[in-house]
C-alpha cells in the first residue's frame, strides 16, 4: 500500500537523520553570523541538552498539539477530498493523517539532527515584552530564527532544511496529484505558516490558561 510504503521510507529517513546528528560536524560558515536578540539576554540563556532536544522532537511530533493539528488537517482534506486519490471515507482520512504525521516526523528529525550538529536550539521562548503586537512579532521572528549556543538569534538553517527537504523528498512517494514541484513549494509555505501558528499557541496559551484559572 502507498501510505504504508511512505511510513516505512520516512521511518528510515528519520533514523538516518537522527543518526547523522550524533556525528556533530562543524557548523557551516553561513550559520556563523549572529544578530542580537531582543528577548533573552545571552548571559541568561541555557544551552539545550541532548535529552531536551530529544524531548522537543517527541513532543513536536506526537504531542497533543501536533496530533490535534493532524486531525484538523486530515479532516479538512477529507471534507474537500484533497488529494482526490484518497477519497472522502475513513480510509482516506487515515491516509491523510498518516502522510502528515510521517512528514512532520521526518522534518523534525532533520531539524533536530542538523540543529544538534550546528548548535541550533529548536525550542520556543516566550517574549518578555507583554505587549500584544510585540508578542505576535516575536512569534513571527522565531519562525525563521532560532538560538544557538552563544544565546543569540540566528537564521534557523536546520529548520529551513527540514521543512524544504522533507517536502521535496516526500514527492517520491506521494500520490501523483501532489507530487509536483509546485505542490512541494506550497507544502513548504504551509509548513512555515504552521510553525508560526505553533509559536503563537506557545506564546499566548499560557496567558489564556492563566486567565481561565483566574490567575
Amino acid at each position: 500500500m502507498l501510505w504504508f510504503r511512505a511510513v516505512r521510507l520516512r521511518g528510515w529517513a528519520m533514523i538516518g537523520f537522527l543518526s547523522l546528528g550524533l556525528l556533530h560536524p562543524p557548523a557551516p560558515a553561513f550559520a556563523q553570523t549572529s544578530t542580537p536578540t531582543g528577548s533573552i539576554p545571552p548571559s541568561s540563556y541555557t544551552e539545550i541538552t541532548g535529552k531536551a532536544r530529544m524531548k522537543w522532537f517527541v513532543v513536536s511530533t506526537v504531542g497533543p498539539q501536533s496530533l490535534a493539528a493532524g486531525v484538523l488537517s486530515a479532516g479538512w482534506g477529507t471534507a474537500f477530498n484533497s488529494p482526490e486519490e484518497y477519497g472522502t471515507h475513513w480510509d482516506g482520512f487515515a491516509k491523510r493523517y498518516g502522510m502528515r504525521l510521517t512528514g512532520v516526523s521526518t522534518g523534525n528529525a532533520i531539524e533536530a539532527s542538523l540543529g544538534m550538529a550546528w548548535g541550533e536550539d529548536p525550542r520556543y521562548f516566550e517574549s518578555p515584552n507583554r505587549n500584544f503586537w510585540a508578542r505576535v512579532s516575536h512569534a513571527a521572528d522565531l519562525t525563521f530564527r532560532t538560538r544557538r549556543s552563544d544565546g543569540m538569534l540566528h537564521p534557523a538553517f536546520a529548520r529551513y532544511t527540514g521543512n524544504v527537504g522533507n517536502n521535496f523528498l516526500s514527492n517520491t512517494w506521494r500520490v501523483e496529484s501532489e507530487s509536483s514541484v509546485s505542490s512541494a513549494l506550497t507544502r513548504t509555505a504551509v509548513g512555515f505558516a504552521g510553525k508560526f501558528g505553533s509559536n503563537l499557541f506557545e506564546e499566548f496559551w499560557p496567558t489564556v490558561l492563566g486567565k481561565i484559572k483566574g490567575r
